[in-house]
């Protein structure tokens, strides 16, 4: 079977799980630590997804000895229905897919925007106006400072990019100029 089915099946079944419990904020936020988690420590994710060196009980305990409190129920149940059906192997993608899923269903988009400075107040709040008035969603920005850009800034959220960089438009002339001078040769 395919990675993409399972990890979307298994976050999809998570995230009607918990909408029925009303436990999804507390998994989420349990789930993203974990995933963190295991892109951090790949040997973690390793020793969670080896079939015959270690045996549920160590995996279940090194879970939750990543997250570092106490498990939802919920995630516990979800987890040991991974385990009973051996796709602990899938389980940092299956993470990633629900975290992005809960977030989709309770209107919630991540954005990044890069800038050659620190960007100020007013163009964060404008982006996130703006994506509220196109998606009707709340974006949560996280801002990364990148001065190769020369000026302006790059905005990305889902599927759509925004590129007002200065180096960006800097590389267009370039491509003018060289289009130019092939058709004068």
């Amino acid at each position: 079977m395919d990675t993409g089915i399972i990890s979307s099946r298994y976050s999809t079944a998570l995230l009607k799980f918990v909408k029925e419990r009303g436990s999804g904020p507390e998994v989420c936020s349990q789930v993203s630590a974990l995933e963190a988690a295991l892109i951090e420590v790949p040997d973690l994710e390793r020793m969670i997804s080896d079939e015959i060196a270690v045996d549920d009980k160590k995996k279940m305990s090194l879970l939750e000895a990543a997250l570092g409190e106490p498990m939802e129920k919920d995630l516990r149940k979800f987890l040991l229905l991974l385990l009973k059906n051996g796709r602990m192997p899938y389980a940092r993608l299956i993470f990633h897919h629900f975290v992005d899923a809960f977030n989709r269903d309770s209107g919630i988009r991540f954005a990044h925007l890069i800038s050659a400075t620190p960007p100020d107040e007013s163009l964060i709040r404008a982006l996130e106006d703006l994506v509220r008035e196109k998606t009707g969603c709340e974006a949560m920005i996280d801002t990364v400072v990148d001065p190769s850009l020369i000026g302006g800034f790059i905005f990305d959220i889902d599927d759509y990019m925004i590129d007002a960089s200065v180096s960006r438009q800097l590389e267009l002339i370039k491509r003018q100029f060289i289009e130019r001078n092939r058709r004068i040769v």
